[in-house]
């Protein structure tokens, strides 16, 4: 697998996170898992083990599955994320024009695989592919801000090898290494109306569309999880996981007139690279066994972005280049969902989850249209045969509107509205889920 164009990309620009609007979780995080939490707004995931999926959010799970069981699926995004709001160029002797973009966040399907072993009544293995973070946004070069950023893409994909262990009746133990690679892209162009400096003291205008900042590169690294189980009861269960921090040194390279690339320096290309952290993120569920036929659960998700601070790109010739201040705070999600069991064959599930933003209104930006989220889900599992089930999850996601001014005051962001002016809005948005999922017991 080639990783070109990634997070050095998207962290370059900050766009990473122009998905986060439109990756459903805060970040550049993807909450989509698994068809079977996406029904119940994944409330309970770190307590829950319905199938070989359990283990990507808790591998102490696993003590939990019988058998040899194996899960494969996918989940639709349909994201439907806008920016509206103007450019005022006046400062630079340019016009005030609207600068607007409708639907600026790509569909995408989210597959997932997975398989467990139970060797032992002590002792269980399992793997599981699926993805943690992706997005892919594009506004188009005739968008009026796009000095601040036009276009951004991540992809990654992660494997785990997880174990876990039954010290008793009451409690599980259970770990996993995580191998990660990711790519992708981050694009910057001068708008229809801009001024740059001709470098003879004078200022000229560039077409539109001219690259003014682009990156792309790739890296695979390492991380690890935990997690553990307490069986209060037969009826109640608490669980509690942590996933590492994977640092990332993203190499690619460069192009754009914004690097000094072409104006500074004769030559238009550099190569480099950027260090970018994936946050460490943990959760505390809880499951609920009320009646026969009625479960409830609730999550508390937490996720370290205050260690998302600045993106900063080394490169070979023009050294460093700071790309984005960010300025980032820790991320928290509540939820709680219930499965009935209507018929003995079909389980019926919800859930409702509130996501708090990881940027403040000050740090907001048009490629990272960050915003709280409120969760709306159904979903069901239909049992063929005492083997064979599958899932399906629907889920509706309200964005809250919230303004961006852009330039927040940072030395790079001032040199951006420089070239095309300040831009003044507001985001708002809406993500469509369905997910599907077929889970099969040897």
């Amino acid at each position: 697998m080639k990783i070109n164009k990634n997070l050095l990309s998207i962290a370059v620009g900050g766009v990473l996170v122009a998905a986060s609007s439109s990756a459903m979780a805060a970040g550049f995080q993807l909450a989509e898992y698994s068809a079977t939490g996406l029904g119940r707004a994944y409330a309970g995931e770190a307590a829950m083990a319905d199938n070989a999926s359990a283990q990507w959010r808790n591998p102490a799970m696993l003590m939990y599955l019988e058998g040899t069981q194996v899960s494969v699926g996918a989940i639709y995004v349909d994201p439907n994320v806008d920016v509206n709001g103007t450019v005022d160029g006046t400062a630079s002797g340019l016009p005030t024009t609207n600068a607007s973009a409708s639907d600026f966040a790509n569909d995408a399907v989210i597959p997932n695989f997975y398989i467990s072993h139970r060797y032992s009544e002590d002792f269980a293995v399992g793997f599981a592919l699926g993805t943690n973070y992706g997005m892919e946004t594009d506004l188009g070069t005739d968008f009026a801000a796009s000095h601040f950023g036009n276009e951004a893409s991540v992809t990654t994909i992660e494997a785990n090898l997880n174990a876990a262990y039954k010290i008793n009746e009451q409690f599980s133990v259970g770990g996993g290494i995580r191998y990660v690679m990711g790519e992708g892209s981050f694009g910057a162009t001068a708008p229809a109306n801009n001024v740059f400096p001709d470098g003879q003291d004078g200022y000229t205008q560039l077409p539109q569309g001219t690259a003014l900042k682009y990156m792309e590169g790739d890296d695979e690294a390492w991380g690890w999880q935990v997690g553990t189980a307490w069986q209060i009861n037969e009826n109640h269960r608490i669980g509690f996981a942590y996933k590492s921090e994977v640092e990332l040194k993203l190499e690619g390279y460069a192009e754009g007139l914004g690097f000094g690339l072409g104006s500074v320096t004769p030559q238009t290309r550099d190569n480099g690279y950027m260090n970018l952290s994936l946050p460490a993120t943990a959760e505390l569920a809880s499951f609920h066994q009320l009646t026969d036929k009625l479960a409830m659960h609730a999550s508390f998700n937490w996720t370290d972005w205050s260690s998302f601070e600045k993106l900063e790109a080394q490169m070979d010739t023009v050294g460093t280049q700071m790309v984005k201040v960010e300025n980032w705070e820790d991320n928290y999600r509540f939820a709680v969902g219930a499965t009935y069991q209507l018929q003995p064959k079909l389980a019926l599930r919800t859930g409702i989850a509130y996501d708090t933003s990881a940027v403040s209104d000050k740090n907001r930006t048009i490629t990272i249209p960050e915003t709280d989220r409120t969760w709306l889900s159904v979903g069901a599992t239909y049992e063929w045969t005492k083997n064979f089930t599958t899932d399906a999850g629907f889920t509706y996601i309200i964005a809250k509107d919230a303004p961006i001014t852009e330039s927040r005051g940072y030395d790079s962001d001032n040199d951006a509205q420089a070239v095309g002016g300040e831009f003044t809005g507001e985001t708002s948005g809406s993500i469509w889920l369905i997910g599907v999922q077929a889970n099969y017991r040897f």
